[in-house]
């Protein structure tokens, strides 16, 4: 398995157009003129991406009052997303690539270190796009727990 290239701070970001919980089409050039944190996750639903969404949502107040919009993309349907959103009160949007196009574009998918084996998978990662699509913050193998407070930290939120 190789290695997925990854994004560094200077680059341009990949360009994405995916559909959200309800099925809406979300591409990165929405949010042109704007910042915005788009964050890999695994899976909808499970403990850890539970509780890094959770964070988002609870920090999303500040963020936004610092000009800074949030997406989640992770390889789950709409429908599992809508029920993630629906269950945690999730207020930003969350986006699917069931393909793993995007995530591999970002290079938030392939090999890591699981349970100590090496498997393919969604690496948990975090950029910041700032108002010309230009990435800002690239973080990857961030921790689902205490992220989003280190991430706010980093950028004086």
């Amino acid at each position: 398995m190789a290695q997925t290239p990854r994004l560094a701070v200077g680059d341009k970001a990949p360009d994405f157009s995916l559909p959200d919980a309800d099925g809406n089409t979300v591409a990165l050039s929405d949010f042109a003129g704007r910042k915005v944190i788009v964050y890999f996750y695994p899976a909808a639903s499970t403990p850890g991406c539970t509780k890094q969404a959770c964070d988002f949502r609870d920090s999303l107040a500040e963020l936004n009052e610092a000009g800074l919009d949030v997406v989640g993309i992770s390889p789950d349907k709409p429908e599992k997303l809508a029920k993630f959103r629906d269950a945690e009160g999730l207020t930003f949007p969350l986006l699917s690539d069931p393909d793993k196009k995007v995530l591999t574009a970002w290079g938030a998918f392939g090999e890591k270190s699981m349970y100590g084996k090496t498997v393919q998978g969604v690496i948990r990662s975090t950029f910041l796009v700032d108002e010309n699509g230009v990435i800002e913050v690239a973080q990857y193998n961030v921790k689902a727990t205490g992220h989003v407070a280190k991430l706010r930290r980093d950028l004086s939120v």
